[in-house]
């Protein structure tokens, strides 16, 4: 079974079913250009990523904050609210959660610790994780820690049999139940394989679950501890968070709202205990940090040459084509053309009520991060919303 795609194509998701239409708001935003050595006032184009904010929000979403940095230095802008209960504005220094876009912060730890000799992408899951991946056909020595990362494990994707995010009354039963990495990978082991390892691509979060194991295997400290100890500490990421189990966004933060594809009300989601996600997306973030964390990275300041480049190396990916015509897969990493030549690099990431987008230079001298809350259309309209921006910024 692979994993379900929902009407805004999410396929890089945390979720296998969430899409609806939420509660319209007004497309008023606020933009301001950032502070520092690299920034320059520049209205055109503070209007232009203007623009594309409200595109957005003209497509049901309730709320969206987006940064752009590059040569003319960063310039951030917001439509709707943060907080329908108290009509607060979103602001650009507002966390959020940014799911699956968790995964290239685990997968460059990863690669991190390839680069330090103490394990190998050829490395087999069974070789770390002796009989976690096991029964229904699956078989842990055929899968490699390459395949993990770059979703041709052909493993069952765990959050396709988790009522947690497929419904309103799934994630009101269990969005404070804490589940270990064990019990996430046990749900999929029910499940045959969606394929032969290494012979297609399909997007399962329990790769990534068990990524984060392997990490913890390795190096004896969870992934969380090392992604913290390697990233964010490092880079000054003060408003990045990888939580275990705490439920709630601390500070400043955006409401996430979601229906999860039933004809009712969006309800509040922004509590949800992030274990249910784990290495597949339980982090949190800003704008400002998540531009940070990609110039480092495409930038060379994380990884060492030869593991950026497998990072970089993909393959097609034709479940997210719908969404990202011609897109390829890295190693936690899309490559996505642009409509003036060449690419940007990527990792979406989605969980009810949360979309994050983003896209990186190869350089990493030009980086578009956007956030937007609310279910958003039940078409293609936000997605393409959402990739207008990215482009046309990236393009300009």
């Amino acid at each position: 079974m692979k994993t379900k795609l929902t009407s805004r194509v999410v396929a890089t998701t945390l979720v296998t079913a969430l899409a609806g239409i939420g509660l319209t708001l007004p497309a008023s935003g606020a933009t301001a250009s950032g502070s520092g050595a690299g920034s320059v006032h520049d209205s055109s184009h503070s209007k232009a990523l203007q623009a594309g904010v409200d595109a957005i929000m003209e497509t049901g979403t309730v709320g969206v904050v987006a940064r752009s940095t590059g040569p003319r230095g960063s310039r951030s802008a917001t439509g709707g609210v943060a907080d329908k209960t108290t009509g607060d504005a979103a602001r650009p220094g507002d966390r959020f959660r940014i799911a699956s876009a968790s995964k290239t912060f685990v997968s460059t730890v990863v690669l991190q610790l390839v680069g330090e000799g103490r394990l190998s992408l050829d490395d087999t899951v069974e070789h770390w994780l002796p009989g976690v991946v096991s029964g229904h056909g699956n078989d842990g020595s055929a899968i490699t820690v390459r395949q993990l990362l770059q979703h041709t494990s052909g493993l069952f994707n765990y959050t396709a049999d988790f009522p947690e995010v497929a419904s309103v009354a799934g994630y009101q039963a269990d969005r404070y139940t804490t589940w270990t990495p064990e019990q996430l990978v046990a749900i999929a082991m029910r499940h045959a394989p969606d394929f032969e390892p290494g012979t297609k691509w399909s997007y399962s979060n329990t790769n990534y679950i068990l990524a984060g194991m392997i990490i913890q295997k390795a190096t004896g400290h969870s992934w969380e501890r090392e992604v913290t100890a390697r990233i964010i500490r490092p880079l000054g990421l003060r408003d990045t968070l990888a939580p275990t189990t705490y439920a709630q966004i601390p500070g400043r933060h955006l409401h996430g709202y979601s229906n999860f594809g039933e004809a009712t009300e969006p309800i509040d989601v922004t509590g949800f205990n992030p274990s249910a996600g784990g290495a597949a997306g339980a982090m949190i973030s800003t704008t400002a940090d998540l531009t940070r964390f990609y110039e480092a990275l495409l930038g060379g300041r994380l990884l060492r040459p030869a593991e950026l480049t497998a990072m970089k190396t993909t393959v097609p990916a034709p479940e997210l084509d719908p969404g990202w015509p011609g897109v390829r897969y890295g190693l936690g990493l899309m490559r996505v053309p642009l409509s003036c030549g060449g690419a940007y690099y990527s990792h979406g990431g989605d969980l009810p009520g949360y979309t994050t987008r983003d896209g990186v230079s190869a350089d990493g001298r030009r980086t578009v991060v956007l956030i937007a809350t609310g279910d958003g259309a039940s078409d293609l309209s936000s997605q393409q919303a959402e990739n207008d921006l990215i482009d046309g910024e990236l393009c300009a």
